[in-house]
């Protein structure tokens, strides 16, 4: 698809939150800021057919509010959010765009798409925020899931809305969540109803390097010259660096088995890491580990897409020794040969 670029890439905020964190109330906060002689955009997704937010949005001449609805643009074919955004900038030429993704919504992947090539004419990606509720950081079953901790991950900046309103549980919870994602080096912000100035998120985009590429076990097989198979489905390993940490994972397919006490064992082994976090298909139910140097987390979890665990280190390790244990504590180990011959 061609796409009709503005004369200057448009700075672009995306602002992501869980369900009810107050996006919506930070980006009137925003927009309430817009010079007069500029045009500022909105890109809005709701899950629901029946778009309720631009509704709430200022409907005042110098803006422009699109919705998609129905499914997530994070995640769903991008067609229809490449078209739309596409639309929008060439037929509005904004001063500024913001995109408010659905709280449901993984704004990792929709960065991905907006800092590839073809679009870097066309708009100029702005630090990522992600909203968080602060009177909600008590509630673990609340603060524990998985696109919880997915779009926390994504952030450059986090805002932590209803400050007014967080109790001292909330305090707690907050030290501990910054503690947690220390690694990541975010800016952290606290608002009551969104009172936040612009230039305050208004940074630029600071890109990770993330290198997805086959097992460990499968690369090996591969000598210097030849080209390594292209990564389609499960299982792949990966790295992310940035600002000096270094992010190894793995994503493996859910359908495989591992034995939880070897497993266990394995990640207590492992020597000066910032953080382990991983869901696994264990021989004991699904089970999740929350590792940092002072508790060792491990609890009984929801059935999960896939067995996945990222380590977050400031060192440079042998990758190839843990996938080999890692694989060790697998009860069905056919299926990896398999997937390693197919490959």
């Amino acid at each position: 698809m061609k796409l009709i670029s503005p004369t200057q890439a448009v700075p672009t905020h995306i602002i992501s939150g869980f369900l009810g964190a107050g996006k919506t109330t930070l980006l009137k906060h925003l927009l309430s800021q817009k010079p007069e002689n500029e045009v500022w955009a909105v890109l809005m997704n709701e899950f629901g057919k029946i778009g309720v937010d631009q509704q709430m949005l200022p409907q005042t001449q110098g803006y422009e509010v699109k919705e998609l609805l129905g499914g997530c643009l994070c995640c769903s074919s991008q067609l229809p959010m490449q078209i739309a955004l596409s639309r929008l900038l060439s037929e509005t030429k904004p001063d500024r765009l913001f995109i408010e993704p659905t709280g449901l919504g993984h704004p990792a992947q929709l960065l991905e798409q907006l800092t590839e090539p073809h679009w870097q004419q066309s708009i100029a990606m702005r630090a990522l925020v992600t909203v968080v509720d602060g009177s909600r950081l008590h509630d673990a079953d609340w603060s524990k899931q998985n696109l919880y901790a997915d779009q926390l991950k994504a952030a450059q900046i986090i805002m932590v809305s209803h400050a007014d309103r967080m109790g001292f549980a909330d305090d707690q919870a907050l030290v501990a969540l910054k503690s947690e994602y220390q690694a990541y080096q975010q800016i952290w912000l606290m608002s009551g109803q969104g009172e936040i100035d612009l230039k305050q998120i208004d940074l630029p985009y600071v890109g990770t390097e993330r290198k997805i590429q086959p097992l460990l076990k499968i690369q090996k097989t591969f000598s210097t010259g030849q080209s390594l198979p292209e990564i389609k489905q499960l299982p792949y390993h990966y790295v992310e660096t940035t600002q000096g940490y270094s992010v190894a994972g793995w994503k493996l397919p859910k359908r495989w088995q591992f034995d939880f006490y070897l497993l266990l064992d394995l990640l207590c082994e492992q020597k000066d890491w910032l953080r382990i976090k991983g869901i696994f298909h264990t021989n004991q139910g699904w089970k999740t580990f929350n590792f940092n140097p002072e508790q060792f987390n491990y609890q009984s979890s929801e059935e999960g897409i896939d067995n996945r665990i990222e380590i977050i280190v400031q060192d440079q390790r042998d990758w190839q020794h843990f996938e080999d244990q890692l694989f060790q504590c697998q009860l069905n180990m056919g299926e990896t040969d398999k997937t390693t011959q197919q490959k």
